[in-house]
């Protein structure tokens, strides 16, 4: 579904009956395309590994949960 501003602001209920159809509303501004409303997943699981961030830099060959274990673990070392 395309809406503009106005539809926003006057005929939101159209929108938000489109998003409960789980539809994509781009937002139109003076004839472009400014942004996008999706429907929120709630029921939607990933595994860390899947995750965007994971795999960014090509050297990197550590494993997903060895890098979050190690963001998780305490700053300080008790001696």
């Amino acid at each position: 579904m395309e809406a503009t501003i106005l539809d926003l602001r006057y005929k939101m209920r159209n929108v938000l009956s489109a998003l409960n159809r789980r539809e994509k509303v781009r937002i139109k501004y003076h004839g472009k395309i400014k942004g996008e409303i999706v429907p929120w997943h709630s029921g939607e699981k990933r595994k860390s590994s899947q995750h965007p961030l994971f795999g960014m830099l090509k050297h990197e060959k550590e494993d997903p949960a060895a890098i979050v274990a190690s963001m998780r673990r305490a700053r300080y070392h008790d001696l």
